[in-house]
C-alpha cells in the first residue's frame, strides 16, 4: 500500500485493503500504526520487502483474525527515503491519527530512531528499533519508550567474535579484524564493542569508513586486501553498499568465508547484484529464513484469496520475514496491554505497559505460527532488549542458508556497557532514571 498522499485513488484502496485511516473517518475501534518506509531513493531495494512485510502482518490480522480480539489494525505508509528529516517530519504528521494516536513506531533507521527518541517519548509513543538504533535504550530506566528488542548492534558484534573465534579453533589472539562500516550512527554503533572485545580477545582491530551510499571502495578494499590482509572482515553496511563491498572483496581475492556482515547486510538485494561472487558471504540474522514457518500457509492463503498486500516475490526474503516479526512482536504486545487496560483502541502509553510486560516464549511462538522465525524475548522495565539471539547465515549462490543454531550474545559484559552509557545520556539530558524495582 503506497499511500503517499489523501485522495480519491488512496481512499478507494483503503476501502478495499481496510487499512488507511484518513482524517475524520477513523473508527471508533482500531489500532492505528504508522508505517514510516523507504519504497524510493538509494534504500529502496532493502526498504520495499520490509513495508511489504509490514503491510501483510497486519492484513493477516485484519483478515484472518479479524484484528486482535476483534480490534482491527489501521496503517498508513508515509516515504522517508531513509532521510532523518524525513523520517520526523512523516512521525509528526501520523502520530495523531486513529481515534487514540500512534500506537507504536517503527523508524528503520539509526538515524530517524536517534531523531525520535525525545519527541516520541514527549508524546508517549513507544519506538520500537527492532535490531537497530541505540543500543544502550536497552536499559528501560532510562529509556522507558524506547525497545531495542530482540537483539542490538553491541550484542551482534558479540555473537560476531564469538563465531569468528569458534571458527578460529577457540582463539583470536593475534588474528586480525577489519570492520568496514557505513559512516552514519548505524555503522559507528559497534565499534566500542569490538574494540573492547579486541583488548580481552587479543586481535587487532582496524576499521574502515565507507561514505554513503557507499558506491566508492575500491581504495578500501586495495587497503585491506593487499595491505592489513586480515582474517576476518565485519561489515556494518545498507543498501548498494554491501553488493559493492563484495564485489570489491571479491576482486582483491577475499575469501568470502570469512566476510560477515550484519543482520542489515544479509538480504538478497545484497548478494544478488554481485552474481557469483556473493557465493559463500556470511551474515547474522535475527530472524529465520525461508517459508516454513506454518504462518506462511496463512499468507498464501491470504494472496490467493486477493487480500494479500506485499509483492508475492518479496515473500519468505530475508527483509520481509524481519518485518513479520517485528509487526508480530507489537501485535503480541498490544494483546498483553489489553489484558490490562480492556479489549479497545489503546493508546500509545498502554501499548507501552504492554511491551514492558511482553514475554514472548516458544509455546507462544508457536502458537503464533512462527516457529524457526525468532527466538524466545522477554521485557522488563529494565530490560528492553530481551534476550534475543542471532543465528549466522551463508550465501549458497541462490539462497540464504541457515548455517548455525541461534547464538546468544555475553550479555554479562553488554548490560554494563548500556547502563554506563545510557547514564551519561541520562546526566547529559538531565534525565532522573525511574526505578524499575
Amino acid at each position: 500500500m503506497k499511500f503517499k498522499k489523501f485522495g480519491l485513488a488512496a481512499v478507494g484502496a483503503a476501502m478495499l485493503a481496510g487499512s488507511l485511516v484518513l482524517p475524520g473517518l477513523a473508527a471508533a475501534q482500531e489500532q492505528f500504526v504508522p508505517l514510516l518506509v523507504y519504497r524510493t531513493g538509494p534504500y529502496a531495494p532493502n526498504g520495499i520487502p520490509i513495508a511489504d512485510g509490514f503491510n501483510d502482518y497486519m492484513q493477516l490480522i485484519n483478515t484472518r483474525d479479524g484484528g486482535i480480539n476483534g480490534i482491527k489494525y489501521a496503517w498508513e505508509e508515509c516515504e522517508t527515503q531513509y532521510n532523518n528529516d524525513r523520517g520526523v517530519e512523516c512521525y509528526e504528521r501520523l502520530k495523531g491519527n486513529g481515534p487514540t494516536g500512534a500506537s507504536v513506531v517503527n523508524p528503520y533507521s539509526t538515524g530517524i530512531t536517534y531523531a525520535l527518541i525525545d519527541r516520541a517519548t514527549n508524546d508517549k509513543v513507544p519506538v520500537l528499533s527492532m535490531g537497530y538504533g541505540r543500543a544502550d535504550a536497552s536499559d528501560g530506566r532510562v529509556f522507558p519508550y524506547v525497545f531495542t528488542m530482540p537483539i542490538t548492534y553491541w550484542a551482534g558484534a558479540d555473537v560476531m567474535v564469538q563465531y569468528a573465534k569458534k571458527e578460529s579453533g577457540g582463539s583470536l589472539k593475534g588474528k586480525k579484524i577489519a570492520l568496514v562500516y557505513h559512516d552514519s550512527a548505524y555503522g559507528k554503533e559497534p565499534i566500542a564493542t569490538l574494540e573492547r572485545l579486541a583488548k580481552e580477545e587479543g586481535y587487532q582491530f582496524s576499521t574502515y569508513p565507507v561514505a554513503h551510499p557507499g558506491l566508492e571502495q575500491k581504495a578500501t578494499w586495495l587497503q585491506i586486501g593487499r595491505q592489513l590482509r586480515p582474517d576476518w572482515v565485519f561489515m556494518w553496511g545498507w543498501g548498494v553498499m554491501n553488493s559493492t563491498a563484495i564485489k570489491e572483496a571479491a576482486a582483491v581475492g577475499f575469501p568470502m568465508e570469512k566476510f560477515i556482515g550484519i543482520w542489515w547486510s544479509g538480504a538478497e538485494a545484497d548478494v544478488t547484484p554481485a552474481g557469483a561472487a556473493a557465493k559463500g558471504y556470511k551474515s547474522l540474522n535475527i530472524t529465520g529464513v525461508g517459508t516454513s514457518a506454518p504462518i506462511f500457509a496463512d499468507i498464501e492463503k491470504m494472496h490467493a484469496d486477493g487480500n494479500g498486500i506485499a509483492d508475492k516475490a518479496n515473500i519468505g526474503t530475508v527483509l520481509y520475514n524481519r518485518a513479520l516479526v517485528n509487526a508480530f512482536l507489537y501485535t503480541e504486545a498490544i494483546r498483553v496491554a489489553q489484558g490490562e487496560f480492556g479489549v479497545k483502541s489503546l493508546t500509545g502509553e498502554q501499548v507501552q505497559w504492554g511491551m514492558e510486560h511482553l514475554n514472548v516464549t516458544q509455546a507462544a511462538i508457536d502458537k503464533a505460527g512462527m516457529t524457526g522465525l525468532l527466538s524466545p524475548v522477554k521485557i522488563t522495565c529494565a530490560d528492553h532488549e530481551g534476550g534475543g539471539s542471532a543465528l549466522v547465515q551463508q550465501w549458497d549462490g541462490a539462497k540464504w542458508q541457515a548455517i548455525t543454531d541461534f547464538i546468544s550474545p555475553n550479555r554479562d559484559a553488554l548490560r554494563p556497557a548500556y547502563e554506563e552509557s545510557a547514564a551519561q545520556y541520562a546526566k547529559e539530558k538531565g534525565i532522573t532514571p525511574r526505578s524499575c524495582s
